[in-house]
């Protein structure tokens, strides 16, 4: 069975950093893209930054210096950076494995960002 499993989210004050982790078990992550998504309260679940297996990576503008993705594959671990936190990153955060016509998701955690 495939499980993602975040954690490292918590209440942090502008400008502050967290670093979120994303484990992985029951899969091999290294054929697999993965990513971090967030949902905020009465919004859609947009992308916030992807790294593809090969090391590639992607951001939203938004966050664009200011958040880091990257992977660990020997600990089945994609992990997100990030710095200068604003109050606009407030949301619930998933990671997210994908590939070869699979995706999976895991449960979230909460990123709450004081001004």
């Amino acid at each position: 069975q495939v499980q993602l499993a975040e954690s490292g989210g918590g209440l942090v004050q502008a400008g502050g950093s967290l670093r979120l982790s994303c484990v992985v078990s029951g899969i091999t992550t290294v054929i697999y893209d993965m990513g971090w998504y967030r949902q905020a309260p009465g919004k859609q679940r947009d992308v916030v930054a992807t790294i593809a297996r090969d090391g590639r990576t992607n951001y939203t503008d938004s966050v664009k210096g200011r958040f880091t993705i990257f992977r660990d594959n020997a600990k089945r671990t994609v992990y997100l950076r990030m710095n200068s936190l604003k109050p606009v990153d407030t949301a619930v955060y998933y990671c997210k494995l994908w590939g070869w016509g699979t995706n999976y998701w895991g449960q979230g955690t909460q990123v709450t960002v004081s001004s």
